[in-house]
């Protein structure tokens, strides 16, 4: 999914916007039950949309903007491993080893805590390296 514009991804889109009305809830208030599976979907939409917008924020160099898309999703949804491995690519990228190991650390825990089972393997190939230096 290519959320920035094509041309130039550094440039394209207003992502700080897109991230702010991706942030919202559907109808937070309301508590009908034919909305369970709306939110749901929204939830959904939400999640991939963000990711997909901070891999193309990270790949153009834009590193806060992509941390904060990355955040934003992990904030909807904080076991979900795919911002949450962007987050550390972008520290990696930015050269900010011991903040993805940081990151991925405190996400460990997470998951630890709350499900009693640890990142996948491909989380743990990706800092494998960075602990080894």
């Amino acid at each position: 999914m290519q959320v920035l514009d094509r041309e130039d991804p550094s440039t394209g889109g207003d992502s700080d916007a897109l991230v702010d009305g991706l942030s919202r809830e559907l109808l937070p208030h309301w508590s009908d039950d034919w909305l369970i599976l709306e939110r749901e979907r929204w939830d959904q939409l939400r999640l991939h949309t963000l990711e997909s917008l901070a891999q193309q924020l990270r790949t153009a160099g834009r590193y806060l903007p992509a941390l904060q898309t990355a955040l934003a999703a992990i904030a909807i949804e904080p076991i979900r491993e795919t911002a949450h491995r962007i987050v550390i690519e972008v520290h990696i990228a930015e050269g900010n080893v011991a903040s993805a190991l940081k990151h991925y650390q405190h996400y460990r825990a997470i998951l630890q805590r709350e499900l009693g089972v640890g990142p996948s393997q491909r989380m743990v190939q990706l800092v494998r390296a960075l602990m080894t230096t």
